[in-house]
């Protein structure tokens, strides 16, 4: 049997799509800092959706059962995470999930603990819920970025209350081994210390690595940890509105019957049942956007090594968002505006990461082989 294919959109159609990637900058931009992928959705979600919007079937979302017996089957057969499809809980999106838990579980000036770099709106979610943000960055090394054990410890004995863990890893692209998780997991039982795990972009992950879901790992992690995920970044249907919120401990599940009931409720009817197609009927289309990932990540490398080998790029184990040093350029204290200024190339600066990585990029290449070498193109073409 043929293997399922996932082609990029062309560039002229995708600049007709009304989502911020393509309406915050203007035409003559090439934009590559929304992590969205400029693939078609899978064939499934789009018959469904055509189905709901054919038969007038957009009112608000009910009772959706299916929701954790779909997301139950697809972590056992993906992961081998066995889990109750009763402990799985609707969310408006991850970052609304997220924002609902630390207001359960905080109280303005409550420390909460990060590690940077990491994905720019963790910072948000700490502003808005006015806890205090303890910052435990990664630690960089020539073989890439290493997680700070010792200084999670030292953090959590400061008094912490949660900590915001993002597995795998936006904007790294690093994939947290089972010996890490499970040092987390332990440390934050002897501290008290509740875990909330983001793994949005866990079905992206390469055969190279194998993701471990935090609530995977044992009665530890259990019982000091919450997962909130969604569908949204492994099968492209951000828009649509709908997430998951998942415990494995008694005291956690009780913890979720004091969520506002407008966290169910203001998820989208059409995000919550696309969301349960994908993890029931979306596998094949998964596996052939990840064929197509993989091969760009490594062109995207050959692209940098033969035209610009002075940036320096580690290849990601996960996702399509490589993270790239552009230290060596001399593109001033900004490299992304002066990309976007001279090149007319919009990537995510890496100040927006970490006050510690202003010379980084975030570049998504979950595009065409031919926007990649347009992009690296405009990069030359500002040096």
């Amino acid at each position: 049997m043929s293997q399922y294919e996932v082609k990029p959109i062309s560039l002229a159609q995708l600049r007709t799509h009304k989502s911020s990637k393509w309406r915050d900058y203007d035409p003559d931009v090439l934009p590559l800092p929304v992590a969205e992928m400029d693939f078609p959705i899978a064939d499934p979600i789009r018959d469904l959706l055509l189905e709901m919007v054919s038969n007038s079937d957009l009112g608000y979302l009910g009772p959706i059962p299916e929701l954790g017996i779909s997301f139950a089957l697809f972590a056992q057969q993906r992961w081998g995470w066995v889990l109750d499809p009763l402990e799985v809980y609707a969310s408006t999106d991850v970052g609304v999930g997220i924002v609902e838990i630390l207001r359960l579980l905080t109280q303005p000036g409550d420390r909460v603990l990060l590690s940077s770099p990491i994905y720019h709106n963790f910072y948000t979610w700490v502003k808005e819920t006015k806890v205090e943000k303890v910052d435990v960055p990664f630690l960089e090394t020539s073989e890439g970025w290493a997680i700070d054990v010792a200084g999670i410890e030292a953090a959590y004995k400061t008094g912490i209350k949660v900590h915001l863990l993002c597995n795998p890893h936006n904007p790294l692209g690093r994939v947290y081994a089972r010996e890490e998780l499970l040092a987390i997991a332990n440390l934050a039982q002897e501290h008290g210390v509740v875990v909330i795990s983001d793994e949005i972009h866990a079905p992206l992950t390469f055969s190279e690595s194998t993701f471990i879901p935090f609530l995977s790992i044992g009665d530890t992690a259990q019982s000091v940890g919450i997962t909130v995920t969604a569908a949204s970044k492994g099968w492209n249907i951000p828009g649509l509105k709908a997430a998951i919120i998942v415990t494995q401990n008694p005291a956690m599940a009780a913890l979720m019957r004091d969520l506002p009931t407008a966290l169910h409720y203001r998820a989208s009817i059409l995000g919550g049942f696309a969301t349960v197609v994908a993890y029931e009927k979306g596998t094949q289309w998964l596996d052939g956007a990840l064929r197509t990932l993989d091969s760009n990540r490594f062109f995207l490398k050959r692209l940098l090594e033969e035209q610009i080998p002075e940036i320096v790029y580690h290849v990601p184990n996960c996702s399509y968002l490589a993270w790239l040093d552009l230290s060596a350029l001399k593109l001033g204290d900004n490299p992304s505006r002066t990309l976007l200024e001279r090149g007319r190339l919009a990537l995510s600066p890496g100040e927006s990461f970490s006050p510690n990585t202003p010379q980084y990029v975030r570049f998504n290449f979950a595009a065409s082989e031919e926007v990649l070498i347009e992009a690296v193109q405009r990069i030359r073409r500002c040096l």
